[in-house]
């Protein structure tokens, strides 16, 4: 009997944490932890991160990414690289930048308890909503 092939993909949806990798201005490497959400279906992953902070400064300097995660046990890995684009800060709560992200949290987490609550600390933190257009996955399986 023969285990089912490993797919990098399967690793990529059901990761919770992840590290993102981006180019600083001097071309070496960035990287950030973060909690990522892969959807299958549009072959994109979503990424809430704050205006100004070294990622999001380096992706609108260089719209390109590369999330890796790993199994719990770190005998699987998982790469996604593409190219990305960044939805906000937006400012209007119930704008179209804060709707991005309740989208991405409705995706990822489900429900959240208080809508409003999370509408303004998205307004407040500036938060942008990063989306890795994935064109290419690999990955691995130790075992």
């Amino acid at each position: 009997m023969t285990a089912d092939p490993f797919d990098p993909r399967e690793l990529l949806a059901n990761s919770k944490l992840g590290v993102l990798a981006t180019i600083k201005s001097d071309g070496r490497p960035q990287l950030s932890p973060v909690t990522p959400f892969y959807d299958r279906a549009d072959e994109s992953i979503y990424i809430s991160a704050t205006d100004g902070r070294a990622k999001t400064r380096n992706l609108r300097r260089d719209p390109r990414g590369v999330l890796e995660v790993t199994s719990a046990d770190g005998r699987s890995w998982a790469t996604a690289e593409g190219s990305v684009t960044i939805i906000g800060p937006g400012t209007d709560p119930h704008g179209p930048e804060v709707e991005a992200l309740v989208g991405y949290y409705r995706a990822a987490a489900g429900e959240h308890p208080d809508w409003d609550e999370y509408r303004s600390v998205m307004v407040s933190d500036r938060r942008v909503l990063v989306t890795i257009h994935v064109d290419h996955v690999y990955g691995e399986h130790i075992g």
